[in-house]
């Protein structure tokens, strides 16, 4: 009897090594021009994306130098000092009257799109979002930012960058996995091209975005940032967002507990600013019915009460730079820190709760920052033999402040190491963003994007399970009337005389928990007909074809995810 011949093992690990090249060669043969040919569209959906980001932010320095009369819009809130009351009054609440004609107009609920209908679009809709209602929603964000507005210029750069892939992915026929990974490289490019931060813009679409870190999408999606980075290098050279007073360096090991402690306190801060922005919305709401105020006007209320408080601080203009920077240099004061930072928490309210625009991400750097300041103040004071400086507790706080509010530990913890330029602090910065962050993240629903989505009913911070069922139509799993496995007419009609039928244009978020419930086999599939019109029967929804569709959504989402 014939034997195979043994091989050694340095034989075995040849075979193996020619087995896997043979197998290389033949997946660059047949996926290789399919991936080139991703790339080539991520580096132009990444160009189109950084010169969008571009054009948006020269846009904010050209209005508010026209508004404010700053000759340099980094200090923005000097030059409104000033100027008279009035017009600090006048500016912001004319700014809030045009977005709200703006987007009563354009967008469906009167709201400016952000962050979070991105994220809802990539889990959910295949990564397509809306024109018109983008459009408007970054005109709005422009005009909020430049005429006095609290809040961040990402958020609307990230949505108009995700309206630019979308229109691609729809001219291109792109599908599935593969628009949601223009969506992801079209935000990577818009992130890298505002803050010059190329590795954070990556992973900012790789972790808030899409959710997940699969290999398939990461060489597009850092194709796409590299694109943004270059375009804005270009434009502004290879400088940092922020300068940094000197060199921060810990005094000792025996500081980082104390870096831990300032991680819960931001995550506390990062909470209470999620759900101040949640609740003066529906103050904002429940004032505007009571009063009757035109949904038009909102905004312009809105406006003029910034500019009442800007009166005072003129610090809560805009973006919030100028008092970054100051906070990042130790040049405010304690109780000036901790004002200015509960002011701006207030602004950041009022301004996204009067349906203004803007993002989350600037004004969470600028109250971390100043959070930072004031508990560095108080520990350095404490222990000077044994602490840093306080700029160091200023840097630490603007990443776990931001960490935690975004939800993204690592892209924001890189992203501050490319916004100063500073990677000799990175213990202190990863020790207070990995408290903060494992705080907030359980005060809130994971962070304020999610929170934002969750509010509209949608489950995404508990994952594909929660959510998934959403996607999936009746209309797609049920069995027609004339399938010769479905119920026959007397039992469907009996299950509708039963109150057991599900719309066909309804999900599966609908219809599963009614069947496991109710322990039947099946729910009767109708279209509503007009007034006094019985339903029409279209068939019927097992549950077995309902657990089937889900569980084959669950697969999909995880070959994805780790494909």
């Amino acid at each position: 009897m014939n034997q195979a011949p043994k091989t050694g093992p340095v034989e075995g690990q040849i075979h193996e090594a020619l087995a896997s090249c043979r197998e290389g060669w033949r997946a660059l043969r047949v996926k290789g021009p399919e991936k080139v040919w991703l790339w080539v569209v991520a580096l132009i959906v990444g160009i189109a994306a950084g010169f969008a980001a571009l054009l948006f932010r020269k846009g904010i320095y050209a209005l508010q130098a026209v508004l404010y009369g700053a000759e340099d819009v980094r200090a923005i809130h000097s030059f409104a000092a000033g100027l008279d009351w009035y017009w600090l009054i006048a500016i912001p609440a004319l700014g809030g009257l045009a977005v709200g004609v703006i987007l009563n107009t354009f967008t469906p609920d009167g709201r400016a799109q952000s962050v979070a209908e991105v994220i809802e679009a990539a889990a959910l809709n295949e990564g397509r979002l809306g024109a018109k209602p983008g459009l408007a929603s970054a005109a709005a964000s422009l005009i909020t930012l430049s005429s006095g507005g609290s809040t961040g210029r990402e958020g609307p750069v990230v949505h108009l960058a995700g309206v630019i892939a979308s229109w691609v992915s729809v001219r291109i026929g792109a599908q599935g996995m593969t628009a949601r990974d223009l969506l992801g490289c079209a935000v990577a490019a818009a992130v890298s091209a505002s803050f010059n931060a190329p590795i954070a813009g990556a992973l900012f679409a790789l972790e808030v975005v899409l959710r997940h870190f699969a290999v398939h999408a990461f060489a597009p999606i850092v194709i796409a940032s590299v694109a943004g980075t270059v375009i804005n290098r270009l434009e502004f050279g290879d400088i940092t967002e922020f300068a940094l007073a000197g060199e921060e360096e810990l005094a000792f090991y025996v500081e980082l507990p104390a870096f831990l402690i300032l991680g819960l306190v931001c995550g506390l801060v990062a909470a209470l600013m999620t759900r101040s922005v949640f609740l003066a919305d529906d103050l904002g709401t429940a004032i505007s019915r009571k009063m009757r105020l035109p949904a038009v006007l909102r905004p312009a209320l809105a406006g003029a009460l910034l500019g009442a408080i800007a009166i005072a601080f003129p610090h809560i203009i805009g973006v919030g730079y100028e008092t970054t920077t100051r906070a990042l240099h130790g040049n405010i004061l304690f109780f000036e820190a901790l004002a200015f930072a509960v002011i701006k928490v207030g602004a950041v309210a009022i301004t996204m709760a009067g349906r203004m625009g803007g993002g989350i991400f600037s004004p969470s750097l600028m109250v971390g920052a100043l959070t930072g300041l004031t508990f560095g103040i108080v520990a350095t004071g404490l222990l000077p033999q044994v602490s840093g400086t306080t700029t160091l507790y200023a840097l630490a706080g603007m990443g776990a402040l931001a960490a935690a509010v975004l939800g993204a530990p690592i892209s924001t913890t890189l992203i501050v190491f490319e916004l100063t330029g500073d990677w000799q602090t990175g213990l202190a910065v990863m020790v207070a963003v990995s408290t903060s962050t494992a705080l907030a993240s359980r005060l809130v629903h994971r962070s304020f994007f999610l929170s934002q989505i969750e509010r509209k009913g949608i489950r995404l911070a508990a994952g594909p399970q929660a959510y998934l069922l959403a996607t999936i139509r009746v209309a797609n799993v049920m069995r027609g009337h004339d399938d010769a496995n479905c119920a026959d007419g007397e039992a469907i009609r009996e299950a509708i005389e039963d109150g057991y039928m599900i719309d066909g244009n309804a999900t599966l978020e609908a219809g599963l928990p009614v069947l496991e419930t109710s322990g039947r086999d099946f729910l009767a599939v109708i279209r509503a007909g007009g007034e006094g019109e019985a339903p029409e029967i279209l068939g019927a929804l097992y549950h077995v074809d309902a657990l089937r569709a889900y569980n084959r959504a669950l697969a999909a989402m995880a070959a994805e995810e780790h494909s």
